[in-house]
Parts: C-alpha cells; structure tokens; sequence
C-alpha cells in the first residue's frame, strides 16, 4: 500500500513512506474527515496506478490551490494538467504547484484536451484517471470515494444532486441536465441523475477505449454515458460536492448553452445508431 488511512475521532492521519510528508500532512480537521469519507476502504484501492487529468483554459486564478489539495489529499497520484492554448500563465501556475503540463499548440476544446489526457494516461499506462475541472467547482476531497467506487465499476461519475450542490443552476442547464438524463436513463435502464457531471474516475479499459476515436471534441456528456454503457462497460454513479466557479466563463454560458442543447441531441441520435466495436 502507498499509504494508509486511518479515522479518529478529531483527525485523520496520513502514513506515507516518508517521516517529513507525514509531518506535512498529518492531521485534518474533524470537517475533513467527514467530507472525505474515508474509513473502510478494501486493500489496494490506492494502489492503482493514478492519473487526475484537468483540462484547463485561462485558470491560472483557481489552479494552483486545486492542485496543492490534490496533492495532499491524493499524494501518490500524478497530476496531468492538458493547457487549452491558455492567454493567461495557467501552464506556468500548474508546473509550479507540482503538475505535469502538456501545451496544446491551439484551442482545442474542452472534449479535445479531456481526450489528450486519456491518450496521455493510455500511452503511460495507468491503471485509472480522475477527470476534474481546474476551477474550484469540484471537490479534491471527493477524489478518493471516486477511486474506490471503481471496486465494481469501469465508469464512474460524480453527481452534485446525490450530493451537495453548492451553487444556483442556471435553469436553462437544469432543463437540459432533465431532458439528457431522461434519455440516458431510458437508454441505459439504470437511474442517471447528473448526466453532465465532469467529475469522473476512469478504468484503464476505458480510458484506452476513449483515447481511441470513440470521444467527442466539444462537449462529452450525455452520449459517452450511452456510448459506454452499448459497449459492454459498467457505469456507476456516487454523490460528490460541487461548489461555485470563483473565476473564469463557463463553457456553458450564453449562447453556448443553447448550442450545447442542439449538438447534444443530435450526438445522441449518432451514438445510438452507430455501430459499436469495443477493442480487446
């Protein structure tokens, strides 16, 4: 084991193979242990080899703290950050905190620069990727119960609504979470409530099979839950906390909603009537 986690009643202790980052990390406060959740966890869930990619653009404001609770809370993992082509420094804030940084050359798109980071993990061979936004709005403490909910499943997706939402949903983006989740839920006969949540933890299988060209470019969402559930992969859901983007534009504001609505529908209509081959 990389290391052991162990639940007191005021804190939680980290043991690491080296006495100065035990000290460094040691103890957290009792809010911490609840919201990390980490008691009971089976033999070898920390021993995947893991990768947190975190597509970014102009987050150089949010990066650097994301990473530095990353890297407390999940210590033995690699941190890939997947620039997009940033105007700002987010490659130089992100390189300094400690992550490894790949430059796009141009913007890509949020789907481009996730897909960077799975061919990335695959051509490196870890054994599981944590994809997170690199603006604040996904918990790092979050990080572990995704990991272990990989125990019994290939895909699994962190919902806000199964757990704390701290922040309003535009009502444009509620109906459209609504009409996509009803889909998948048809599609898949198991319950979806967050069916665009970006905060997901990834088998190797899968990783590989997205790395291929099986990923959409601008927003994948909705059609990669369906996508993966027609090629034989177990998808399971778990509540995580969200919280409010302090800086920055959401890829989803404005007018982009309203293409996201548009283009959603009709990957949708696509995944379903493509055929499906899974590699071996």
């Amino acid at each position: 084991m990389p290391f052991t986690l162990y639940d007191a009643n005021l804190f939680v202790a980290y043991t690491t193979p080296t006495d100065q980052s035990l000290i460094a990390i040691r103890y957290l406060p009792l809010a911490a242990v609840y919201a990390l959740r980490i008691t009971n966890y089976a033999p070898g869930v920390f021993a995947m080899k893991t990768l947190i990619v975190m597509p970014a653009r102009n987050e150089a404001e949010t990066i650097g703290a994301v990473i530095g609770r990353l890297k407390a809370i999940v210590p033995d993992a690699d941190i890939l950050v997947v620039n997009d082509a940033s105007t700002d420094n987010t490659a130089e804030v992100a390189a300094k905190a400690g992550a490894k940084v790949v430059n796009l050359p141009i913007n890509l798109g949020y789907g481009g620069a996730v897909q960077t980071g799975f061919k990335y993990a695959a051509r490196h061979d870890y054994d599981a990727v944590v994809l997170m936004d690199a603006d604040g709005q996904h918990d790092p403490a979050c990080v572990p119960d995704l990991l272990k909910a990989l125990q019994d499943a290939d895909f699994v997706l962190g919902s806000r609504f199964l757990g704390e939402c701290r922040y309003k949903v535009p009502i444009a983006r509620r109906i459209g979470m609504w009409l996509f989740g009803k889909i998948v839920n048809w599609v898949t006969g198991q319950k979806i409530t967050d069916p665009t949540s970006g905060f997901q933890a990834l088998r190797k299988e899968v990783v590989k099979f997205l790395a291929e060209d099986n990923y959409p470019v601008d927003f994948p969402d909705a059609d990669v839950l369906i996508l993966l559930h027609r090629s034989g992969f177990r998808i399971k859901e778990i509540p995580v906390i969200m919280h409010e983007r302090q800086h920055g534009v959401s890829m989803h504001s404005h007018l982009k909603a309203v293409y996201y609505v548009f283009k959603m529908s009709l990957s949708i209509l696509a995944t379903l009537t493509r055929s499906v081959r899974r590699s071996s």
